[in-house]
């Protein structure tokens, strides 16, 4: 289903809305439609929260971990085919 949303600007402000939304060869609804989704997309993506949430609660937790030179070491004979160790 959609929704109507009525918006009310300046006459000056309108006018440099139509503006652009001509020389995208858009209506004015739809330059509207995308500049409010692309405004939506950059908040959602400019918010860390739920990310450093997620880092926090993952460095909570205590995990095996081997030594870097020894584990370096295996991928390396992975790669070079070598089975001794």
């Amino acid at each position: 289903m959609t929704k109507r949303l009525q918006v009310l600007f300046a006459d000056d402000e309108l006018r440099e809305i139509r503006g652009a939304a001509r020389r995208r060869r858009l209506t004015v609804a739809e330059w509207v439609r995308q500049a409010l989704r692309a405004a939506r997309a950059a908040e959602t993506a400019s918010d860390p929260t739920s990310k450093l949430a997620a880092v926090e609660h993952a460095a909570r937790h205590t995990f095996p971990v081997g030594d870097i030179d020894a584990m370096l070491a295996e991928i390396e004979r992975g790669y070079v085919g070598d089975r001794t160790a």
